[in-house]
C-alpha cells in the first residue's frame, strides 16, 4: 500500500465522524512532517493482516507505528474497549496514554497501573475508552472484578512483548487472553528479538517486520578500567570528560542509585533518579526534568532501557553490568539511535571479568565492538545545565492547551521565544522549561495567573 493510499484510508475513515481526525491532522498536531521507512510499512501491514510481529530499535517510533492504522479501525459509534495495550510498566502506559491524547484523533483513551488511584480508575472507566492501556497485573485484576469490559475488544497489543512475557506475567497474561473471545488482530512489538512466543498468545502465522539491524555503526562501546574496587573516582574522571553529554548512568539495585547520587551531589553533579522503589510521581517527575534538559545525568536502573520516552542521548554508563544479553542491547539502545552517534561506557575494576553474554554479543555482531580507552590527563569541568522547570497545577481536563501555557510566558512572562523550553501537558498539571536565572521571577509574576477559567499555582518543581 503507497503513502497515498494511506492518506485516502484515513480520509475515509474520517468520514465516518466529525470528531474524528484524519491522519494529516493527527501529524500535524504531534508535528511530524513525515513517517519513516518502518511506520509506513507497519501502517500497511497493520491494516491488512491479523497478526503482527514488529521489531524495531528503541526510539523509531513504534508506538505512533500501531496506533496510527489502528485508529483507522476504530468504530466511532460504540462506546466500548475496542483496544487493549499490555506493557510491561507503569511509565510505558503512562507514556502511550499521553501519546494517544496528543494525537487528538476524539478517541477516548485511559491508563490503568499499580499506584494510579483506585477511585481515579473507576471514575475514568465510568465511560469506557476505545483504547485502554495496562499492565497485566491491573488490567488481569480489574478483569476479574468486572470493572472494565472484554466482549468488544477487537484488537490486543502486546507492546514490548518479550518483557510482558516473562515468567513473572504468565499467569495475568493468560488469564487476560483467556478473558478477549473477540480478539481478530494481534500486534507485538519489541526491540529485541530474543524470545520464544509462549503457545497461549495463540500467534499462528504473524506477519514479521523486521527493523532490527545485525550491527549498529553508529554505537560505539568502551570500556574504563578503574584501579579502585568502588569505581567512583574513575567515574567522577569519566564523567567530566563527557562534560555536558546527555546520559543514563545505569546500575542494577536502588541502593547502589542512592549511594551514587550520594556522592554525585557531594561532587556538585546535577542529576536525578529513577528506580522502581520511588514514588510515582517522583518518577514521573525525574523523567520530565530529564526529557526538558533540567537535569543531563539520569541515574536508573533497567526500568528506564525499555519503552520509556527519553531523548537521544550522548551515551550511556553500565556502572554495574545486567544479569542478561536483552537488557544489555536495552540499554545500549538508548544511545546512538536512528543516524545519531553515542557511547556505551562499561566501567569495570581492574579485578573485574566481563560476562560472556558480552563477548558473545561481539562475537555475533549483534550491536558493538569492545576496545580500551583511556582517559586523557587534563578534563574538562562539568557545567550546569541551562533550565530549570516549573510546575503548573492545572492541565488538559480544565481545558488548558499548550499555545495558553505559551502564552501566557510570551505575554506575562515577557520570554523570548528561545527562552521557552520544553511544555509537557498532562491531565491535571503542566511542566515548563524556562532558563535558571530567569525561574524565580517567572514563579513571582506568574503564580495565581488565569489560564482559561481556571487560576493556577505556578511554583518551581525541585
Amino acid at each position: 500500500m503507497s503513502y497515498l493510499n494511506l492518506q485516502l484510508n484515513f480520509r475515509t475513515f474520517a468520514t465516518m465522524s466529525t470528531a474524528i481526525k484524519t491522519k494529516e491532522e493527527i501529524l500535524k498536531k504531534l508535528g511530524i512532517d513525515q513517517l519513516n521507512e518502518m511506520q509506513i510499512e507497519a501502517n500497511e501491514m497493520i491494516l491488512n493482516n491479523p497478526e503482527i510481529v514488529l521489531l524495531s530499535p528503541t526510539g523509531t517510533g513504534k508506538t505512533l507505528a500501531f496506533l496510527l492504522p489502528l485508529i483507522s479501525q476504530l468504530d466511532p459509534k460504540l462506546d466500548q474497549i475496542q483496544v487493549l495495550i499490555l506493557v510491561p510498566s507503569r511509565e510505558l502506559a503512562i507514556q502511550i496514554e499521553q501519546v494517544t491524547r496528543e494525537m487528538g484523533s476524539g478517541f477516548k483513551v485511559n491508563a490503568v497501573y499499580g499506584g494510579k488511584s483506585g477511585f481515579k480508575i473507576k471514575m475514568d472507566l465510568q465511560h469506557p475508552p476505545a483504547i485502554l492501556v495496562g499492565t497485566p497485573g491491573r488490567i488481569a485484576d480489574h478483569i476479574r472484578r468486572e470493572i472494565i469490559s472484554t466482549k468488544n475488544i477487537k484488537t490486543l497489543i502486546l507492546d514490548e512483548f518479550d518483557k510482558s512475557l516473562e515468567t513473572g506475567f504468565e499467569k495475568e497474561m493468560k488469564e487476560i487472553l483467556l478473558a478477549l473471545p473477540a480478539v481478530d488482530k494481534k500486534i507485538l512489538t519489541s526491540a529485541t528479538k530474543k524470545l520464544q512466543i509462549p503457545d497461549f498468545v495463540k500467534i499462528n502465522d504473524p506477519v514479521e517486520l523486521n527493523f532490527l539491524k545485525d550491527g549498529n555503526d553508529q554505537l560505539k562501546l568502551s570500556t574504563i578500567v578503574a584501579p579502585e574496587k568502588d569505581k567512583l573516582d574513575t567515574l567522577l574522571d569519566l564523567l567530566k570528560q563527557i562534560g555536558n553529554g546527555r546520559g543514563i548512568l545505569f546500575c542494577n539495585f536502588k541502593d547502589t542509585i542512592n549511594w551514587l547520587s550520594e556522592f554525585l551531589e557531594d561532587n556538585n553533579i546535577e542529576h536525578d533518579c529513577f528506580y522502581g522503589g520511588l514514588e510515582q510521581m517522583d518518577r514521573e517527575r525525574a523523567l520530565v526534568k530529564f526529557r526538558n534538559g533540567t537535569h543531563n545525568l539520569l541515574v536508573a536502573t533497567d526500568l528506564v532501557a525499555r519503552g520509556i520516552d527519553v531523548p537521544e542521548l550522548d551515551f550511556i554508563i553500565h556502572f554495574q553490568l545486567p544479569t542478561r544479553l536483552a537488557e544489555f542491547t536495552h540499554r545500549n539502545g538508548r544511545t546512538a539511535r536512528m543516524n545519531s552517534g553515542g557511547t556505551a561506557y562499561i566501567l569495570k575494576w581492574e579485578g573485574e571479568e566481563l560476562p560472556e553474554f558480552i563477548e558473545g554479543a561481539v562475537e555475533e555482531k549483534l550491536s558493538i565492538d569492545i576496545d580500551q580507552e583511556t582517559l586523557p590527563t587534563i578534563l574538562p569541568t562539568i557545567l550546569p545545565t541551562k533550565w530549570s522547570t516549573l510546575y503548573i497545577l492545572g492541565g488538559r481536563k480544565d481545558k488548558i492547551s499548550k499555545g495558553d501555557i505559551a502564552g501566557l510566558f510570551f505575554k506575562q512572562g515577557k520570554l523570548e521565544k528561545n527562552e521557552l523550553g520544553i511544555i509537557e501537558l498532562m491531565q491535571d498539571c503542566a511542566f515548563v522549561a524556562v532558563p535558571k536565572q530567569k525561574a524565580g521571577k517567572l514563579v513571582s509574576v506568574l503564580n495565581n495567573s488565569r489560564l482559561k477559567k481556571k487560576k493556577v499555582r505556578i511554583s518551581l518543581l525541585k
